[in-house]
């Protein structure tokens, strides 16, 4: 199946978000790759499957190595599985932690193409509503009449004035709601 032909811009576009993900991937350090690469084998089924199969195996063999004649080397409830259980969770919170500030990076600067990209979608569909009103006024087939609507519509949005409406919207409603919208209200 051959692919779809896609409009120049829109090629352009997939190019420069793909370039970003690129340029995310090679600016990353060697230890960085590394707790990627570790995040993401502790990230699959297969690894919780084993570490069951582990843990499982330890308390089996303290808890039969009695009926065995042997002695067993954590004895329950087990101290020493606690201990590494917990010093292992540390290190894959760490981990965790890691590999997410990065993807949060990528992810900050895909929110930025979006929102320059939305921006530029607003002044294009701006302009041609003024287009098209201003085709309508000059055109002598067409009966000239006022549209507020369309007037307001061809007039780009200022996207401080539009940030400072959602803090002020997002303030009243957490003062109405007796909820807090921390994430909005750090915009």
């Amino acid at each position: 199946m051959s692919r779809p032909v896609l409009a120049v811009h829109v090629e352009d576009t997939i190019r420069s978000i793909a370039q970003l993900d690129v340029e995310h991937l090679e600016s990353a350090t060697q230890q960085q790759r590394w707790v990627d690469h570790t995040t993401e084998m502790l990230g699959r089924p297969w690894f919780l499957g084993v570490a069951g199969l582990l843990i499982s195996a330890w308390i089996a063999l303290n808890s039969l190595a009695p009926a065995l004649g042997l002695t067993p080397f954590d004895h329950p409830p087990f101290p020493w599985l606690s201990t590494g259980l917990s010093v292992g969770s540390f290190f894959v919170v760490g981990l965790i932690l890691i590999t997410q500030r990065r993807e949060d990076q990528l992810a900050r600067h895909h929110a930025r193409l979006t929102l320059q990209l939305t921006i530029q979608g607003e002044h294009k569909t701006a302009k041609v509503i003024a287009l098209l009103e201003e085709l309508r006024r000059d055109s002598p087939a067409i009966r000239n009449r006022v549209d507020d609507e369309a007037n307001a519509m061809s007039e780009t949005a200022d996207p401080n004035i539009l940030l400072d409406a959602l803090k002020e919207a997002s303030a009243s409603a957490s003062v109405e709601g007796g909820r807090s919208f921390t994430a909005i209200e750090g915009l």
